[in-house]
């Protein structure tokens, strides 16, 4: 059973890119939120993680900012 993966991103941020790469390498599947056009999606973003920047990864309500491989292979058990 796969955890329920969530990247908020926008299309110019070169991190964003990197942490879905990541996922996609490792077979995670995964909701792409862009934040950059979505405003709902941009604030539900800042209440869950305090953070205005990008990646902000959301995996079963774990928040891990930035493009953190450890912190990120650690709660999926990759």
């Amino acid at each position: 059973m796969s955890k329920r993966v969530k990247v908020y991103s926008t299309s110019a941020c070169p991190y964003c890119a990197m942490v879905k790469a990541f996922l996609k390498e490792k077979n995670i599947p995964f909701e792409d939120v862009d934040v950059g056009t979505n405003s709902e999606a941009a604030k539900e973003m800042i209440e869950k993680s305090g953070q205005m920047g990008v990646p902000v990864i959301d995996i079963e309500g774990k928040i891990i900012l930035g493009f953190n491989k450890e912190a990120i292979s650690r709660e999926l058990g990759i």
